[in-house]
């Protein structure tokens, strides 16, 4: 059975799909693998090293996906970008593995389904024990939740932590984390890893005690109804526990040198947050990190993949941040798909399991169907 690894086109995107250290592990598995030239480079693994392992180097995409079994890819299939159609490059019946994210996708799924594609998105993957070193959304949070504090560490006019200088004591930045998730957890803990005060907050009174654990005061509201989505998501909370939570995001988010938000419905969509008012109220010199950015933006002043300036307050909404640590980012990824693959091969090829609860989550298209339920549905209210 053989993989094929393309190049990832899309602007900024520098990660590979499959890293050398995978690449030999599926190859003992009983897989030929090839992958396009160049496909590693930006993000440290040259084509010499896959060579060495007997991974063939294909040049022309068109071929290298006419020819898989099995496609892996970091993002969507790529469309229209300098002439590349991989989804129609790719046979009826091949298999995709890769980070569709099918809700803000939905014209590449309409397409990998007219192309009969079998599509698993590992962004859908359920959050359980089992599937847990598949989770491709999981790793790439943490990546960005660490890189989101390191970027408002330079861009802060001010010392993270508390130091004793000749000149006196300069006090620790005061740091706000909205969002207790993979991403939230992490910056917390870069956070307190270089000396700032952390204090965060989340929907789910549950993690109270995960935001403890990595150095934060944890504050929150007793909320009349559960923000618990379920898969270890929230979920969007009522009009008056809204009101209720934004008073105490007011109130913090004038307190805080650094406000970094994370939150995300359904690890989608980034809910509104963060009002004019609230950053009005904020301190000159003070720093917003929206880290929901390419999930639209926590804070509606945010403009995604941009920096905005508002009354002294700076607001930075980074995209895809992960792409910005390319080589443990693919190390990362290459071995979440490694481990998917592994799961579910037999006899040296991947076997289809609708019935197992993992690929039952993840599948997103198949025989030309979409079957993954929200997609479906979403893509009915968008007439496609």
């Amino acid at each position: 059975m053989r993989i094929a690894v393309p190049k990832e086109t899309a602007l900024g995107e520098l990660r590979v799909a499959l890293v050398p250290e995978s690449c030999k592990k599926l190859i003992q598995a009983g897989y030929e693998i090839s992958v396009e030239s160049g496909a590693g480079e930006a993000a440290g693994f040259a084509g010499a090293a896959y060579r060495e392992l007997g991974v063939a180097l294909e040049p022309d995409p068109a071929v290298l996906l006419g020819s898989a079994d099995l496609v892996l890819k970091v993002t969507a299939p790529a469309a229209g970008e300098s002439g590349r159609d991989e989804t129609g490059w790719m046979r009826p019946g091949t298999i995709y593995l890769g980070s569709l994210m099918p809700l803000r996708n939905l014209e590449s799924v309409r397409a990998l389904a007219a192309r009969k594609v079998t599509a698993f998105s590992t962004d859908a993957i359920p959050r359980t024990t089992r599937a847990q070193a598949m989770d491709t959304l999981s790793s790439m949070a943490s990546l960005g939740g660490y890189k989101g504090v390191l970027i408002a560490a330079v861009e802060l006019n001010r010392y993270f932590p508390m130091l004793m200088t000749a000149a006196g004591m300069v006090f620790p930045a005061k740091v706000f984390v909205i969002g207790a998730g993979v991403a939230g957890l992490q910056a917390i803990a870069t956070a307190r890893r270089l000396g700032a005060n952390v204090v965060a907050t989340d929907v789910r009174p549950e993690v109270k005690e995960q935001i403890e654990s990595v150095g934060a005061k944890y504050v929150g509201i007793e909320l009349k109804d559960s923000a618990a989505g379920g898969g270890g998501y929230a979920k969007e909370l009522s009009e008056e526990d809204r009101l209720r939570q934004s008073q105490l995001l007011a109130e913090e988010c004038a307190k805080s040198d650094v406000v970094i938000t994370t939150a995300l419905i359904g690890g989608v969509f980034a809910p509104r947050l963060i009002s004019v008012d609230t950053v009005k109220s904020m301190k000159p010199g003070s720093l917003i990190v929206d880290l929901g950015a390419d999930g639209g933006g926590n804070c509606v002043l945010s403009k995604p993949g941009e920096t905005v300036h508002v009354d002294g307050v700076t607001i930075m909404a980074p995209l895809n941040l992960p792409a910005t640590m390319p080589f443990h980012a693919s190390l990362l990824f290459s071995r979440n798909l490694t481990s998917f693959v592994q799961t579910f091969t037999k006899d040296k090829a991947f076997q289809l399991d609708f019935s197992d609860d993992i690929q039952q989550g993840a599948l997103i298209t198949h025989d030309g169907d979409v079957k993954h339920a929200r997609t479906r549905d979403a893509m009915q209210k968008a007439g496609l």
